[in-house]
């Protein structure tokens, strides 16, 4: 029997076509420790060199089964090319922001123009040359970022950022304008580089951090352009925002993105999953990486998988990022459950 190609099938499904099965994988982090030990490549070694990101991004395919190669593992790579010092973390420690670069809201910095030569974003641009080479056209390329209020909040810190958004919305606009260009920038690189897929991965814009009236005036303009500016490349994007996002599930499908990636948070995934499908956008998700796929068994996971697969998501996924010691059988088992439940139907 000819193998289906995973690239082709997740791709036909961002666009709203029916796949020959429900695609199976990762739209969100993924340092699993051991995926590391399985391949030779580990962190902090594979978040800046692109041979062994390339390397552990490629063992979510060989090792998990995972039906896509999703890369880089961390969230501030466009925070580091903007000026922001970064803790590089370690093997099971996740690079971090230690200090913002903006001290007040008087002086709001241009887009440097050698942004795609800063940090680790050329190490990600060669890891995506490195897997188009290795996946051929048979695996899809994911790349995620931080999206414009996540990389907003690096810059100025989370705390005043949050204030901004009621005393002073008119920096708030300026500096997602800011981000929004650096995302942008650095998706439309990603894909002539090879990607595939863009993710925008945006914590600050869920109802748990801003009211939905804020992201609606502040955040929603800015993250419309996105798919906007990408829409020539050929490449597909999907919008990832954290928490019970539910009352903001019309506004990120009108964002115009190809598929939305839910958070185990969402309150009433069919719903989430229905409204979504009225704008055509697919839809993503959505087992718990903290309760299930880390502390929970195969079993588990199957279970919630099956919830989420009769619930009409698109694409069977971790809700968000993959904790590091998450067990290697629960990524498994989520492949097993799909298939279980593809064959059953």
């Amino acid at each position: 029997m000819e193998k289906p190609n995973f690239r082709t099938e997740i791709l036909r499904t961002l666009e709203g076509k029916a796949p020959a099965q429900i695609p199976v994988g990762t739209f969100t982090t993924a340092p699993v420790l051991e995926l590391m030990d399985l391949c030779g490549a580990a962190r902090p070694e594979a978040d800046s060199q692109p041979e062994k990101m390339a390397l552990l991004a490629f063992s979510q395919y060989v090792n998990a089964s995972f039906e896509t190669l999703r890369y880089p593992f961390d969230m501030v790579v466009l925070g580091e090319a903007l000026g922001c010092a970064v803790d590089p973390g370690t093997k099971a420690r996740t690079p971090a922001v230690l200090s913002v670069p903006l001290e007040s809201s008087s002086v709001i910095p241009e887009l440097p123009e050698d942004l795609l030569e800063r940090g680790r974003v050329p190490a990600v641009l060669k890891a995506t040359e490195i897997l188009r080479e290795k996946a051929g056209s048979n695996l899809p390329l994911i790349v995620g970022m931080e999206g414009p209020a996540d990389l907003a909040t690096y810059l100025c810190g989370a705390t005043r950022f949050l204030k901004w958004t009621i005393k002073r919305p008119h920096i708030v606009t300026r500096l997602i304008d800011l981000c929004t260009d650096a995302c942008i920038m650095y998706a439309k690189e990603c894909l002539k580089s090879g990607a595939d897929i863009i993710v925008i991965a945006d914590a600050v814009s869920s109802p748990d951090m801003i009211s939905p009236e804020a992201f609606r005036a502040l955040i929603k303009p800015g993250m419309t352009r996105i798919p906007k500016s990408l829409g020539g490349g050929g490449g597909k994007s999907v919008l990832h925002i954290c928490g019970a996002a539910d009352p903001i599930i019309a506004d990120m499908a009108e964002c115009g993105f190809d598929g939305l990636s839910l958070e185990e948070g969402v309150k009433n995934l069919k719903t989430a999953v229905e409204t979504a499908h009225e704008s055509g956008v697919a839809v993503i998700g959505s087992v718990s990486t903290s309760r299930t796929l880390f502390r929970g068994s195969p079993a588990d996971v199957k279970k919630e998988a099956f919830t989420c697969l009769e619930s009409g998501v698109d694409i069977l996924a971790p809700g968000c990022g993959i904790a590091p010691e998450t067990p290697l059988r629960n990524l498994k088992a989520l492949v097993e459950a799909r298939n279980e439940f593809c064959g059953r139907r």
